[in-house]
């Protein structure tokens, strides 16, 4: 397991020999899925019952969308169903692990291929901003995943149309100013390993999935610095003190003093990583308006 996870998270000069590893890691991979199918008889009983009382609203639909047919609809299914929908039911969860590693390797392999001249240190930021629960939830949304999760958690709904009705604001990433619903990530993640498994473990038919639900991929011209990164970098370009002020325990919020003046106030009472990142967007967007955008840029 450990030479697995090394060689999945590596940096990427130990993809060189691709084909090498894809064979390894479809191995690997392979044995694990066994454990999957190991009471797939079972498993697939248990499932049709639930698709003769409780079918997975037009399962066609998503097969539409995502390009490929399923040769055991059961894993559709499952990778639908939420751990809330209810008690004993088989839920995405052990899907969403399978498909997370293999998003993982598919978005490495592809930006390998692409960006031949990038060290890891610029490729790493690269793959999270496309693997990033906001990135997978955004496209959930966009091919209307959300409308087929069975779950038994109104307040899920509620999470889902926020984060629908802000997307407007950060047309492709909003880079941590926005809580996105994880469940909506999950269903994408979820998903992939469904179809990983269905065809039974096909890198390349995984891919043509993935591809068609991550568009528009995320490019190093499209990268944005994290908000924090972001003001810290131009701050000390600036020999600018900065100050954060953690009230978030208290009052959800985060308060950012440039140069003992408060320049940026953030709240996010669900996390505080958005919270923080919010104030020091806010902050960073003060100095433009007071510095000038131009001076700012010049120095960069």
């Amino acid at each position: 397991m450990a030479s697995w996870l090394e060689s999945l998270f590596s940096p990427v000069k130990y993809w060189v020999n691709s084909s090498q590893r894809l064979q390894t890691f479809g191995y690997i991979l392979s044995n694990y899925v066994k454990g999957i199918k190991a009471d797939e008889k079972e498993t697939k009983d248990s499932l049709m019952e639930e698709f003769r009382t409780k079918l997975l609203r037009n399962p066609e639909e998503i097969e539409k969308i995502i390009g490929y047919n399923f040769n055991n609809r059961c894993l559709l299914l499952q990778a639908f169903t939420h751990i809330s929908y209810h008690q004993g039911c088989m839920s995405y969860e052990r899907l969403e692990y399978v498909g997370d590693s293999v998003l993982n390797l598919l978005i490495t392999k592809e930006q390998f291929s692409m960006y031949p001249n990038l060290p890891p240190g610029l490729l790493t930021p690269l793959r999270a901003a496309n693997v990033d629960t906001e990135k997978l939830a955004r496209a959930a949304v966009q091919h209307n995943f959300h409308k087929y999760i069975r779950h038994g958690q109104p307040v899920l709904r509620k999470r889902i149309q926020t984060f629908i009705d802000v997307l407007p604001e950060h047309p492709l990433h909003s880079h941590g100013l926005i809580d996105a619903p994880k469940v909506l990530a999950d269903v994408v993640e979820s998903t992939l390993g469904a179809v990983f498994i269905d065809s039974d473990c096909s890198i390349d038919t995984t891919w043509k999935v993935a591809n068609v639900l991550l568009k528009p991929i995320i490019t190093p011209d499209m990268l944005q610095a994290n908000p924090v990164k972001k003001l810290y970098e131009i701050c000390q370009k600036k020999k600018l003190s900065v100050r954060l002020v953690d009230l978030w325990r208290r009052e959800g919020t985060y308060e950012v003093f440039i140069n003992n003046q408060l320049r940026g106030t953030g709240k996010c009472r669900e996390k505080k990583e958005i919270a923080l990142n919010r104030a020091a967007n806010n902050a960073y967007n003060e100095l433009v308006r007071t510095i000038g955008l131009k001076e700012i840029t010049a120095s960069e």
